[in-house]
């Protein structure tokens, strides 16, 4: 990674938790772009070349380059669904103990802020193009069974982050995943705490 790349990926995290923390405190709609940035320690022009707009501070992350690269790893034997299974299992395990609050916070405010809301769907797509390609052979096109099942599995993947927001105080997100992918694999819901 060069510096301008680790510079601007710092510069993200430093103005998301700065976000999150200040949206948590006045309100997402009280809290000014101009306050992130400063709370952040960058310039206004840093925002908005990190973030075109206060809400992409919410819906933007770098787990979906992240779950294609680990869709892509799994061997090509195993079926589709599992291979995202899997990759999203690995993937989750890299983040979640770190920063589950700040997912809970981020879930929270898509679900709660109108404007954010709205924009859910290209959260959706863009972790279905992220399966998609993740499931399909360098220098090809995805198919329409793989992108039936990126839509499958992207759908399943938000429908268990949504449920995890109404049931955090008793489920973890990795356990209610685990139970979605196993649904939509057809198989026996896992044994509690039991991952794959």
């Amino acid at each position: 990674m060069d510096g301008r790349t680790h510079t601007r990926q710092r510069n993200r995290a430093a103005i998301q938790e700065a976000a999150l923390r200040l949206f948590a405190e006045q309100g997402y709609e009280a809290t000014t772009v101009a306050q992130i940035a400063r709370e952040a320690g960058v310039s206004h022009m840093t925002f908005f070349r990190c973030f075109p707009t206060k809400e992409d501070v919410v819906l933007d992350d770098d787990y979906d380059p992240m779950l294609e690269e680990l869709v892509r790893a799994r061997p090509a034997a195993e079926p589709p669904v599992e291979r995202v299974h899997r990759a999203t299992m690995a993937g989750l395990g890299q983040v979640y103990e770190h920063h589950r609050e700040a997912l809970l916070g981020r879930v929270g405010l898509l679900l709660s802020i109108p404007g954010l809301r709205a924009r859910i769907g290209e959260n959706l797509a863009s972790a279905r193009t992220a399966f998609e390609r993740g499931l399909t052979p360098e220098g090809e096109e995805p198919g329409v069974e793989t992108r039936a099942v990126a839509a499958a599995c992207a759908s399943a993947l938000a429908e268990a982050v949504i449920a995890w927001s109404e049931v955090h105080e008793r489920a973890e997100l990795p356990d209610v995943i685990d139970r979605v992918f196993h649904a939509l694999r057809g198989l026996p819901a896992p044994a509690q705490g039991s991952r794959p």
